[in-house]
């Protein structure tokens, strides 16, 4: 039998981003071409303490990266993973045993079990779906790019 499990709404995922004080960013890359590092660069300027945590590294972006959820200094509410799906079970039991609040998979990541067995140990669960993307929607900051270019305006721009 096929666990199903239910997405997370937007009014769902509105309320973790408002709960939320810190994120860990699991799988982290410190390459600049890769969706997690942009993401992260993203992240770190928000009022979310972030942790990067990848065994790879000992920076990303100027912060501490830890080698685990273990080793963080306080229990991350969010756990934001970017690792290839046959990594979400151990890193769903991890941020179970750390304590975190809540598990969140990536664009493009899920794993029903794994998000399951989250829920049934009291996590929420967000599955396929981009924390940057998420965050900049409700705080007024989404280009059709995926980046803030910190222009409003109804005007059309001059060409050069």
């Amino acid at each position: 039998m096929t666990t199903v499990v239910r997405d997370a709404t937007p009014e769902q995922r509105l309320n973790i981003m408002r709960n939320a004080s810190s994120v860990a960013l699991v799988g982290v890359s410190a390459n600049p071409i890769r969706s997690s590092n942009f993401v992260a660069a993203y992240l770190v300027r928000t009022p979310l303490r972030t942790y990067p945590v990848n065994p790879a590294y000992d920076e990303v972006l100027g912060e501490r990266c830890y080698p685990s959820l273990a080793d963080l200094p306080k229990v991350p509410d969010i756990v934001d993973i970017f690792r290839r799906p046959e990594a979400i079970p151990g890193v769903v039991d991890e941020a179970i045993d750390v304590g975190a609040k809540v598990v969140w998979f990536q664009l493009g990541l899920r794993h029903d079990e794994a998000a399951q067995r989250a829920i049934d140990a009291g996590l929420e669960v967000v599955q396929d779906r981009c924390l940057k993307i998420e965050h900049a929607r409700w705080h007024g900051g989404l280009h059709l790019g995926g980046f803030d270019t910190g222009v409003i305006s109804s005007r059309r721009r001059r060409p050069i």
